[in-house]
C-alpha cells in the first residue's frame, strides 16, 4: 500500500464522498498557510476538514497548529493517509454523523 500516492487517496476520497451524496471541495485560503486540503460537506449539515497525506506521512507543524485551532473551534478535522482510512471516514460519517465530532478514525 506504500506505493499509493497522495493524489490517489485524494481522488478516492472525492469519489467516495460523492457516492454518499456529498462534495469534497479543494480548500484554499489565500494568505493563510497550513489549512487542510479538502472541505467535505455531507447532506444533513455535516462539514469536515480533511488533510490528505501520502501513506505514512504526517502533517507539518504549521498544519497541526491550524488543524488543532479548527478542532478547538468545534470543527471536525481528520488526517487521511491511506485507502482504509478513507473508507472508515466515509463509513463513519454515513452511519453515525451525530457522533462524528469526537470520534477517532485512525487505525490503532
Amino acid at each position: 500500500m506504500q506505493n499509493v500516492r497522495e493524489r490517489h487517496i485524494e481522488e478516492l476520497l472525492c469519489r467516495e464522498v460523492q457516492n454518499i451524496g456529498g462534495v469534497a471541495f479543494k480548500f484554499v485560503s489565500p494568505g493563510i498557510i497550513g489549512v487542510p486540503d479538502r472541505l467535505v460537506l455531507i447532506p444533513g449539515g455535516i462539514v469536515s476538514f480533511v488533510e490528505l497525506k501520502a501513506p505514512g506521512k504526517k502533517p507539518r507543524s504549521i498544519q497541526r497548529v491550524v488543524m488543532r485551532r479548527l478542532y478547538h473551534m468545534g470543527a471536525r478535522v481528520v488526517t487521511i493517509d491511506n485507502v482504509m482510512t478513507v473508507m472508515r471516514f466515509v463509513d463513519l460519517i454515513r452511519r453515525r454523523p451525530w457522533n462524528f465530532i469526537r470520534t477517532s478514525i485512525r487505525k490503532s
